[in-house]
C-alpha cells in the first residue's frame, strides 16, 4: 500500500480535539488544552463527543463517535486531529468506520493508549502516517512537561529526526530497519483476530501501565503468536511499563521474547503513559540501533 503523508502542523492551523474513546469526566481539561493551543498560535475545535457520554465511553453512541470522526476528517477547515483521551471504546468502532473518508482527507491524527487501535488501523487501511502522541485531557489539559511539549510540536512540525533511550538497557545488540509501528501492548493485543499487521518489516514500540508482569508475559506471547508479527518484526523499542513493581522479572520476560526470535531490542524510550513522553510517527521507515539505544527517522513523514 502506498504511504500517505499528511501536511505538517503550522501556526494558525485548526486543531480538532476529538473524543472517540473513554468518557470525558472533566470538560475543563479539554477547554484548558484548547486555551493552551490558542496561546501558542493555533485555533481549536472541540467535538460534541467531549461533552456527552454513554456508559464509560465518549459520545451518545458508537455511531456518534464514528460520525464525528468522519466529520473531522471531512471538514477542510480542520488541519489536525488530536484525541482527547484513551480509556476504552475505539475497538467498537472499527466495523463502522468508512476508511475511504480518511484516505481522501489525509491530515495529522494523534493520540495514544486506546487510540493505538486507530493509529494502527488507519495506517493499515489507508497508508496514512499517524502519530503516537500526548493528548488533550491528561497532557495539555494540565501542567504539561516541557519535554513533552517540545517533542509534540517538533514531531508534528517535521523537525524530529531521532528518539533516544539514554537510561535504557540493551537486551540484544544490533542495528536494524523497518517501519515504526506499535503502541499500548494491551490495546494491540485486543486487535488479535483482525487483519491489523502491516506487510512491512517492523520496528515495534510497546508500552503499558498497571499490568502485572505475568500479564505482560501473556500479552507479548499472544502478540508474537501472530504469524505476521513474528515474521515481520526486525527490532523492538520498549517504552515504559508504568507502575510495574517487579522490574527485574519484567526484564527477564522481555529478554526471553527477544532471544527467542533473535530480535535486536532495548528498553527506556519515552513512549509511555507517564508525563514525560515523546510523540512518534507510526508507519514511517526508521533505523533502530540498540547498542546506542536510538531510533533514527529515515525519511520525511510529511508532504
Amino acid at each position: 500500500m502506498k504511504t500517505i503523508k499528511p501536511k505538517k502542523l503550522k501556526k494558525g492551523d485548526i486543531i480538532g480535539i476529538i473524543a472517540v474513546s473513554g468518557r470525558i469526566k472533566e470538560l475543563n481539561n479539554i477547554e484548558n488544552a484548547a486555551k493552551y493551543f490558542e496561546s501558542q498560535g493555533y485555533k481549536t475545535e472541540i467535538s460534541d463527543t467531549c461533552k456527552t457520554y454513554h456508559r464509560y465511553m465518549a459520545g451518545t453512541s458508537d455511531d456518534d463517535c464514528v460520525n464525528t470522526l468522519h466529520d473531522f476528517f471531512e471538514n477542510p477547515d480542520i488541519d489536525a486531529i488530536l484525541c482527547a483521551r484513551g480509556g476504552y471504546g475505539t475497538l467498537r468502532l472499527l466495523d463502522k468506520i468508512d476508511w475511504s473518508i480518511i484516505k481522501k482527507n489525509p491530515k495529522i491524527f494523534a493520540g495514544y493508549s486506546d487510540i493505538t487501535i486507530l493509529l494502527n488501523m488507519i495506517y493499515k487501511k489507508t497508508g496514512l502516517i499517524t502519530f503516537h502522541s500526548a493528548m488533550a485531557n491528561g497532557d495539555f489539559g494540565g501542567n504539561i512537561e516541557e519535554y513533552t511539549k517540545t517533542s509534540f510540536f517538533d514531531t508534528l512540525q517535521g523537525k524530529k529526526e531521532a528518539y533516544s533511550a539514554e537510561k535504557g538497557t540493551t537486551l540484544l545488540k544490533g542495528e536494524t530497519q523497518g517501519i515504526l509501528w506499535g503502541g499500548n501492548l494491551a490495546t494491540l493485543v485486543s486487535l488479535c483476530g483482525t487483519d491489523f499487521v502491516p506487510d512491512n518489516d517492523l520496528i515495534i514500540f510497546i508500552e503499558d501501565l498497571n499490568e502485572p508482569v505475568y500479564k505482560i508475559d501473556k500479552m507479548l506471547t499472544q502478540l508474537f503468536n501472530v504469524e505476521k508479527i513474528s515474521k515481520n518484526v526486525k527490532g523492538i523499542a520498549f517504552g515504559e511499563f508504568k507502575d510495574i513493581e517487579d522490574t527485574k522479572t519484567l526484564e527477564e520476560v522481555q529478554t526471553e521474547i527477544v532471544k527467542k526470535y533473535n530480535i535486536p531490542a532495548c528498553t527506556g524510550f519515552k513512549i509511555t503513559h507517564n508525563k514525560i513522553k515523546d510523540t512518534i510517527p507510526v508507519g514511517i521507515m526508521a533505523e533502530l540501533n540498540t547498542e546506542k539505544r536510538i531510533i533514527k527517522i529515515k525519511e520525511t513523514y510529511f508532504k
